[in-house]
């Protein structure tokens, strides 16, 4: 009989004080981590709802984790796979990459190139992209302060930087008339170096309209995540967002990403603000599976720590299972 064994992890990291996600303040990230073993292999996963966007919570997640491997361990009698079906997304994402790592699908090269994101002050984003190598692309949070200043912001970054693409998402906080109030002042020879603007109004049917008025494309994120989504290829939409921590397996992340290349659009990986372990896996699915995009994943400066896998580059300090700031949970 193979011998299988596993662990969880709880973590807990302090991160940057003016972290707001949707209508509260971030001060600390929060999730899990399980290692499973069979033989001489392992795999590591993170399991990190996040608050605010997932439908699951940390508590949640960590009682369907602790089910799933408890069958997980005991399907072994029968020589039985045990699905991922039915579980909440962030879970089913974690528990996925532990696994690909323990039968060595998941490659082991990571697309470390990320779209710097910029939170506020604009000139941030000139330092990282002038180290940036190939395509420039950044990526904005809009719809926080006005439309207008959002738009101004946007033209003159693209102004200063010629050769500059950019992302920005407006996690449809926008009505018609504040996304109208944005284009006016991006000038019209400028719109065509915004790659995207993610969801820039409350329904879908409302920023189509605004993309097919301004000629700004559009990317689906929140949509992605959406029971009646369907990819499709559609007038002046660029692109799907899709964050695995909320949308659920490595699989299903996958078949999303060749629905969409399939239609000619592009698959965008994003973080939802995992910790190093997660991101560095995501970093390694982005270059297995869209390995000509930039990834969304530069969230890593938002944490005080890393968790024992490290960010190439980063000069943060790396925390292991000893730290303070994790602690195993206990399995019956």
């Amino acid at each position: 009989m193979t011998t299988r064994s596993y662990n969880l992890y709880r973590y807990s990291i302090p991160v940057d004080s003016q972290l707001i996600l949707r209508n509260r303040f971030l001060k600390r990230r929060e999730g899990l981590l399980v290692r499973i073993q069979c033989k001489d292999s392992e795999g590591w996963g993170e399991i990190a709802p996040l608050p605010e966007f997932s439908e699951e919570t940390l508590e949640m997640a960590e009682k369907q984790t602790a089910l799933w491997l408890k069958k997980w361990d005991e399907a072994r009698a029968n020589n039985e796979k045990l699905s991922l079906d039915g579980l909440y997304p962030s879970v089913a994402f974690g528990l996925s990459c532990a696994l690909a790592e323990l039968k060595g699908t998941l490659g082991e090269q990571g697309n470390y190139q990320v779209a710097p994101l910029c939170y506020g002050d604009p000139d941030e984003l000139y330092e990282p992209l002038n180290k940036m190598q190939g395509e420039k692309v950044a990526k904005i949070k809009v719809g926080m302060y006005e439309a207008n200043r959002d738009g101004l912001i946007a033209d003159m970054l693209l102004e200063a930087i010629p050769d500059l693409h950019l992302r920005l998402d407006a996690n449809r906080s926008w009505t018609p008339a504040k996304a109208a109030m944005f284009a006016k002042y991006v000038k019209p020879e400028h719109r065509s170096r915004i790659q995207f603007l993610e969801e820039p109004c409350k329904t879908r049917d409302e920023s189509r309209q605004f993309a097919q008025e301004t000629g700004i494309a559009i990317a689906w994120d929140e949509s992605v995540r959406e029971a009646d989504f369907v990819v499709q290829a559609e007038p002046n939409v660029a692109a799907i967002v899709i964050k695995p921590t909320l949308v659920g397996s490595l699989q299903k992340c996958v078949d999303l990403i060749e629905q969409a290349h399939a239609c000619g659009m592009k698959a965008v990986i994003s973080s939802s603000i995992e910790s190093s372990l997660g991101l560095t896996q995501l970093a390694r699915i982005a270059q297995q599976y869209t390995p000509n995009v930039t990834a969304g994943l530069d969230t890593l400066n938002l944490m005080e720590h890393q968790i024992l896998r490290a960010w190439q580059g980063s000069d943060l300090p790396v925390i292991d299972l000893n730290s303070e700031l994790i602690e195993e949970v206990a399995l019956n």
